[in-house]
């Protein structure tokens, strides 16, 4: 699906993406309607299996019947994904960093949503910015991959974000709106109960910078009224949306407060238990 900058603008004409949103202390209501998503992603990390054994039992450890009621997951490297299952238990979820949105064939080095589901995987990231950017990744390859993984039954994380250019040019709801629309082409409304949002602007990821908890409630504001434009409040409502980019035990609990944001996706926080523990058991 091609938009043109004409449509990009006339959908967000309605909603500037740092406008003015409610803000204040997310409530019980709104917390049981969207339950909190909180999720690692382990990227090129650790280095050895026992390592990575070691690391999700640790984080296992830290999900205890007083933590808040969330969805716990880690998105870790293909090699590692069996024994972070066995280690992790039932008290969170392990996924995909990635997957290839073809099914079988000549495509070396490729991971299909079929060899992801058959070893128990019910969740994968697509469009995280360093697949975008390193391995250029395109808008239509990234939606290859949410077909794929919702045909297959499975879920999705679509990750979106602006640079710091785009950001700093004001553009970070009409870069949010393109790769939501062209991410999520040919995607029902009724399938959208499988699919996660993370906005994670590039320019925090890895970076130490973390968007204001106004700003970060902006955005999401902004694509949860993007959603509502291409399916309806319903589903927009319904729709969970996180947060990344240097997430830290610091940040999470006001980032957490905001009515709009519903989770994080963690990056370096993530490869630390304690830390990351700290963040599973946020505070509002």
């Amino acid at each position: 699906m091609k938009l043109s900058v004409a449509t990009v603008f006339a959908t967000l004409s309605s909603v500037s993406a740092f406008a003015p949103s409610s803000m204040g202390i997310r409530s019980a209501t709104q917390l049981e309607a969207r339950k909190p998503f909180i999720s690692g992603n382990w990227k090129l990390n650790p280095q050895t299996k026992e390592e990575a054994v070691k690391l999700a039992a640790d984080i296992s450890a830290t999900v205890t019947d007083d933590s808040p009621d969330s969805d716990v997951a880690l998105f870790v490297p293909y090699v590692f994904i069996e024994a972070a299952m066995a280690s992790a238990g039932d008290s969170l979820m392990i996924g995909a960093e990635g997957v290839c949105p073809e099914i079988k064939g000549a495509f070396t080095g490729a991971v299909s949503t079929a060899m992801l589901d058959s070893v128990g995987v019910k969740w994968a990231l697509a469009g995280h910015s360093e697949r975008r950017v390193i391995f250029g990744e395109s808008d239509e390859y990234i939606n290859g991959q949410c077909l794929k993984l919702i045909e297959q039954g499975m879920n999705v994380m679509l990750c979106i974000g602006e640079s710091e250019s785009e950001y700093n040019q004001d553009l970070a709801g009409a870069v949010c709106a393109v790769q939501l629309k062209k991410g999520l082409a040919g995607i029902s409304k009724e399938d959208m109960s499988r699919v996660a949002i993370a906005y994670e602007p590039v320019w925090a990821i890895g970076t130490g910078k973390v968007a204001t908890p106004e700003i970060a409630q902006s955005v999401h504001a902004t694509c949860r009224s993007i959603l509502a434009d291409m399916y309806d409040q319903e589903t927009a409502d319904a729709t969970r949306i996180l947060y990344g980019g240097s997430v830290t035990p610091e940040s999470v609990d006001d980032l957490m407060k905001q009515e709009d944001i519903d989770g994080a996706l963690v990056g370096g926080a993530s490869l630390d238990a304690e830390k990351f523990g700290r963040i599973i058991n946020f505070q509002v």
